[in-house]
């Protein structure tokens, strides 16, 4: 009788080596593109107050236009990894090509609409004459590099799927480091301004995405698979990506209307807004770190037709997501003094950005607990639910968010709203979960 738990707690221990083995290095390589932001408006932030405004309006549309095409890398990492699961490794690395030519065509175009109309983006969030040249610089040269970007989403999901997340870590940090060193040089040493430091994001992206496809045209070639383009394939990338392209809009959506509202409270706010919103991607890229070993390890099992490992994968994530989200909680209340005036001298921006911060630490839990749920079902291919659950978290937020300013709310009445969606996220994914609905088995859902 005293044997009884050893087989429970051996699989325990097999879920945490395999959930620590992919999310430490996906944590480093997830980091990067809210830290490239954070390092951005570290350096901008000196510059001015209006310079930093202008790039919290411009970096929320640039991390839009490439967020919405997230689905590049989890529908490819999913996708893969079943098939990794059922033993079919030239297939899987053929969607990952498919998907990284989708990638280069949704890039070009997005250039081609953002050029023109970046003027008129930027006024639709209602920015002060202070910060709306600085806006409009920043987002017309950031987005010629979005090609680069959507190449770095599908070549990580199909090394993801691999259960490769080594390699996106190290990339990740060549990456961070260049644009650092690049931003110095541009901003400071160049006289370039809030334009050197877009330039010096743009080049970090482009040297990124030229090592991750040196890394997949390698696998590809050594395991057969094409590297030209099939129509037939990018068309049912894309197809596979329309549900999470549904719900990655409304989250942004999310994002927009929240900056919108923080604009319109005033400069110093919407420059406070942008310092905590880089910290709130940062611990949120930290918890989806679980997800997306999630993700790879999901799809891995239910490739191979074991639905029960996981359900039990599943339990033990949640349980990591809940976790993490107390302890990186926990640092925000603790690291908040320090953390503000890295990004601004300016008092007023302090004092609004300080009480938002406690919110988020307070958020963090239930955070854990959306990322890791959302990775889950993402990994099993459950596209369709993702995207109306993520309609009606967006219907809940949308009037709640408005209603702040009309009611003499400050910064931190936003970020309560903030709250208010993840908690229903948190809701609709458990429910969700709960059910087993999502579990489908086999090389393809």
């Amino acid at each position: 009788m005293t044997q009884a738990p050893a087989a429970p707690k051996a699989a325990r221990r097999r879920h945490d080596r395999e959930i620590v083995a992919l999310a430490v290095p996906a944590f480093g390589a997830l980091v990067a593109e809210p830290l490239f932001v954070m390092a951005d408006s570290a350096i901008v932030g000196h510059l001015g107050t209006a310079q930093l405004a202008g790039l919290g309006i411009a970096s929320a549309l640039l991390t839009t236009a490439v967020s919405v095409f997230v689905f590049l890398a989890y529908a490819t990492t999913a996708a893969v990894a079943r098939r990794v699961g059922a033993g079919d490794l030239p297939a899987a690395i053929r969607q990952g090509m498919d998907g990284i030519w989708l990638a280069l065509l949704l890039g070009v175009a997005v250039i081609a609409v953002a050029l023109p109309t970046a003027p008129a983006l930027v006024g639709l969030f209602g920015a002060s004459d202070a910060a709306t040249p600085h806006a409009v610089t920043y987002l017309r040269i950031s987005a010629l590099g979005i090609p680069a970007m959507l190449a770095v989403l599908a070549a990580t999901g199909v090394l993801r799927g691999l259960q490769d997340t080594k390699t996106p870590l190290y990339v990740a940090i060549g990456g961070f480091v260049a644009n650092g060193v690049l931003n110095v040089l541009l901003v400071y040493g160049a006289g370039l301004g809030i334009a050197g430091s877009a330039w010096g994001t743009v080049l970090a992206q482009c040297a990124m995405a030229a090592v991750y496809l040196t890394v997949v045209v390698r696998g590809a070639r050594r395991h057969g698979a094409s590297l030209r383009p099939d129509a037939a394939g990018i068309r049912a990338c894309a197809q596979a990506g329309v549900p999470l392209l549904a719900r990655t809009l409304s989250l942004k959506a999310i994002v927009i209307i929240a900056t919108a509202v923080a604009a319109r409270l005033g400069d110093a706010d919407i420059a406070a807004h942008q310092i905590v919103l880089s910290l709130w991607s940062l611990l949120s890229f930290a918890l989806d770190a679980i997800a997306i070993a999630g993700q790879a390890i999901i799809g891995r099992y239910l490739g191979a037709g074991d639905a029960q490992g996981a359900r039990d994968a599943c339990r033990r994530m949640v349980q990591w997501g809940i976790a993490s989200g107390v302890v990186l909680g926990l640092l925000v209340v603790l690291a908040r003094p320090v953390f503000v005036p890295l990004f601004s001298s300016d008092t007023a921006v302090q004092d609004a950005a300080l009480p938002a911060l406690i919110v988020i630490a307070l958020a963090q839990p239930i955070c854990g607990i959306v990322y890791v749920l959302d990775g889950v079902l993402m990994g099993a291919g459950d596209g369709p639910y993702l995207a109306w659950a993520m309609l009606i978290t967006l219907a809940v937020f949308a009037p709640a968010a408005l209603l702040v300013p009309t009611l003499g709310g400050a910064l931190t009445s936003l970020w309560v709203a903030m709250t208010l969606m993840m908690t229903v996220r948190m809701l609709t994914l458990w429910l969700r979960s709960r059910s087993g609905r999502w579990i489908v088995t086999g090389a393809t859902r």
